[in-house]
């Protein structure tokens, strides 16, 4: 599989979404916390962690021995 921008974003978002609905079918925080608190933080996260990996990916594709 190759993963070019709409498959990387979608897999980011279903991951988030799925985290979301867990979060709130466990009913272990608020709703109204899980959305404007956890949500957020979760997308924010996930970026930066995506763009570190394929910043690392690019590095280790063009590092010569």
């Amino acid at each position: 599989m190759e993963f070019d921008t709409t498959v990387t974003v979608g897999a980011l978002l279903a991951l988030v979404a799925l985290g979301t609905a867990a979060l709130i079918g466990m009913g272990a925080m608020a709703t109204s916390t899980v959305l404007m608190m956890v949500t957020p933080s979760m997308l924010v996260f996930g970026a930066i962690a995506l763009f570190l990996g394929v910043k690392h990916g690019e590095y280790r594709a063009t590092r010569t021995r």
